[in-house]
């Protein structure tokens, strides 16, 4: 059974920082480009930050800079460091896994990162 469990959400200050983690199990890790998600309310749920198995990573405009992902393969686990926090980045934060080769998702159930003073 795959499972994908994130953790590290929490209420943050503007131009705080929070360290979300997502452990996954059930999957070869390495097979999977692993990718942070996250929808705001009354928003579609826009991607934030993606990592390769190698390592290769995207972002998206409005994180560039503030934002690290990053992969530690022998724990299954991802990462979204976020700096300079807004309140625009406020919204639920998921994690997202897809099969290299055959695009097949899986998704986390969410954790909630609310940035306000």
């Amino acid at each position: 059974q795959v499972q994908l469990v994130e953790s590290g959400g929490d209420l943050a200050q503007p131009g705080g920082s929070l360290r979300l983690s997502c452990a996954a199990s059930g999957i070869i890790f390495n097979n999977y480009k692993m990718g942070w998600y996250r929808q705001a309310p009354g928003k579609q749920r826009e991607l934030v930050a993606q990592i390769t198995g190698g390592g290769s990573t995207n972002y998206a405009d409005s994180v560039k800079g503030r934002f690290t992902i990053s992969r530690d393969n022998p724990s299954s686990t991802v990462y979204l460091q976020m700096t300079s926090l807004k309140p625009e980045d406020t919204a639920i934060y998921y994690c997202n896994a897809v099969r290299t080769l055959s695009g097949r998702v899986y998704w986390g159930q969410g954790t909630q990162v609310t940035v306000s003073s």
